[in-house]
């Protein structure tokens, strides 16, 4: 169908039309045909009072679960998710079952991409089980479609094997991912080491085990070259080293999840599994300090780290809890309460260009005679976000049930949209 976007302000700094704001009509091709103050007629007509447009959002981190575990998440309800938090991409993790480790797991999670508004690009799995003990084939899966590499969840605990990637990954320039965590460091802990894990009597995760994994890789990626990204940051030592490295003319970027900026470990007072995330919520310091750094373009990337957790893995005493929350329909809210001093424009390139770029993807333009690839939003609307408007099959988010200020309107791609209905 045809869609007219009335009065709608654009945020694309690579557009000519960037802070106008206009009309933007796009053909039932997809295909955005005229950009000004003109109202041509469409099937569809979207109108609001602080209507915004962007690029389309796209996420680097996001598990659905499927194959393997989909009672907690499968590729459709993750879809629609993904479509109603605003994301027109997204990257997910190969930590399935089985991992996606081969050509045939790769095929599966984009064999419906044609027919979908929002995209899935696997990435592949360094080690086979994701167990950080023995190479995939790395090449097959690559030939196959998988944009990047990484042990997802698991950290590459293995130093030859993080070695020989890095070299191995030079081939074709492609992308090493590690999410930064010395496993033995932080073994048994549950939360953020601190002043409250001690008054809560739980046992910590120190910021040092993300620390030195960071070192360690940065020292092989001196010696090894190739292109590193580090997941999920979330101390101040560790963005220093990696602004360092930067400064350096290593090819290393990073990401940090977007909970990690609102929430920090006091949220964890009551026992409330929910807030139970690896990298931990940590102290107030190191929140201030991932938004100083993504203020100065430090941080390249926010991801949702959509992590979907039955009821039967949250309802748990504390300490036998599974980790992860829900992540990608309150991505835009959460994002907003970290706008403060913070261009909005700048902030939505760290989920619409900047990814793209990291993972060596065209980025596209909102521009006459471009394909529209969109997500709509509106900063000022209000939407209650419950068990009639989480599309995930699980609830494993503390934003359960509340009103949250930013919504999004809908997505645009591929000759197709969604629109959320709150």
């Amino acid at each position: 169908m045809s869609i007219l976007i009335k009065s709608a302000r654009i945020l694309d700094t690579g557009s000519p039309y960037h802070n106008q704001k206009l009309n933007i009509f796009i053909s039932d091709a997809g295909v955005i045909k005229s950009l000004g103050k003109d109202e041509p007629e469409a099937t569809k007509v979207i109108k609001g009072k602080n209507l915004m447009v962007s690029l389309g959002w796209f996420d680097m981190r996001a598990n659905f679960n499927d194959p393997g575990n989909e009672h907690k998440e499968d590729l459709s309800t993750g879809l629609k998710a993904a479509s109603s938090g605003g994301f027109t991409g997204v990257a997910l993790l190969p930590n399935t079952n089985p991992c996606v480790e081969s050509k045939n797991e790769v095929s599966y999670v984009m064999s419906d991409n044609s027919r979908r508004v929002t995209q899935l690009y696997p990435i592949g799995a360094v080690t086979k089980g994701c167990k950080g003990e023995d190479f995939t084939e790395i090449l097959d899966m690559h030939n196959a479609g998988a944009v990047a590499f990484t042990d997802g969840e698991n950290p590459i605990w293995n130093t030859d094997i993080l070695l020989k990637t890095l070299q191995y990954l030079q081939k074709f320039n492609g992308l090493l991912i590690n999410r930064p965590e010395d496993k033995y460091l932080t073994a048994f802990g549950t939360m953020n080491e601190g002043v409250t894990s001690t008054y809560l009597g739980l046992k910590g995760m120190p910021g040092l085990a993300e620390e030195i994994m960071i070192q360690r890789d940065i020292e092989l990626l001196r010696y090894a070259g190739g292109r590193l990204h580090f997941s999920n940051v979330s101390t101040e030592p560790a963005i220093r080293q990696i602004v360092k490295a930067k400064k350096e003319g290593l090819q290393v970027t990073c990401d940090v999840a977007v909970y990690n900026l609102l929430f920090e470990d006091e949220a964890l007072s009551d026992y409330d599994t929910n807030y139970k995330v690896n990298p931990p919520l940590r102290s107030r310091r190191d929140i201030k300090a991932l938004e100083k750094a993504i203020a100065s373009n430090e941080i390249d990337v926010i991801v949702s780290s959509h992590t979907p957790q039955d009821e039967e893995s949250k309802k748990l005493e504390f300490d036998h809890a599974d980790f992860g929350m829900l992540g990608l329909q309150t991505f835009f809210p959460i994002i907003l309460k970290k706008v403060n001093g913070n261009d909005l424009t700048s902030l939505v390139e760290k989920f619409t260009v900047n990814p793209r770029k990291i993972l060596k993807f065209p980025v596209p333009s909102i521009n006459q005679g471009e394909r529209a690839d969109l997500t709509i939003f509106d900063p000022d609307m209000e939407w209650t976000y419950n068990e009639n408007t989480n599309y995930s099959k699980s609830v494993n988010s503390p934003l359960l049930g509340q009103t949250l200020k930013g919504c999004v309107i809908g997505v645009i791609n591929n000759g197709r949209s969604f629109f959320n209905s709150f």
